[in-house]
């Protein structure tokens, strides 16, 4: 069974060494994706392509967040908030199989265990805030059971 936290956690570790180093997206993912999630091909699959899709929309997914940020920016941001914001960002965009108060509770699960105590509330807001914005343009593509996320009184 796939334990998307732990898959999660590996993108952002593999977004962090892509942004630190002058590796290729490629030896990225053999040292770490690959090293980490093994031969489990369903936590792989999804690793890998979370870790692309993140790397490839890298510019649109800081335009997201920097239109969020008031008075802020994005280059001041802390960098593991920054990338747990795109990771979300990315699977409220590209993975229609994932509810979106999933990835929200998941980002700040993971952003509290390696950023700041302040993190949780900041990656919350944004990803709301987001959320309602991409959800008004009609960006945001849910499907099956339990996915619709707007309740009946809003």
């Amino acid at each position: 069974m796939i334990n998307r936290r732990d898959v999660r956690e590996t993108v952002l570790k593999a977004l962090y060494a892509l942004l630190q180093s002058n590796d290729s997206i490629q030896h990225v993912t053999d040292t770490i994706i690959k090293k980490s999630v093994g031969s489990k091909k369903e936590s792989r699959r999804f690793a890998e392509r979370l870790f692309f899709l993140t790397a490839e929309h890298n510019e649109a997914l800081d335009e997201i967040i920097s239109a969020h940020i008031k008075n802020w920016d994005i280059h001041r941001l802390a960098m593991i908030d920054r990338l747990v914001l795109k990771i979300a960002l990315c699977e409220f965009l590209h993975f229609e199989e994932i509810p979106t108060k999933v990835t929200i509770n998941e980002a700040i699960e993971i952003v509290k265990k390696y950023s700041t105590a302040k993190s949780g509330n900041f990656v919350n807001g944004i990803l709301d805030a987001a959320l309602d914005d991409l959800s008004e343009k009609g960006e945001i593509n849910k499907t099956g059971r339990g996915l619709i996320q707007k309740s009946v009184n809003k």
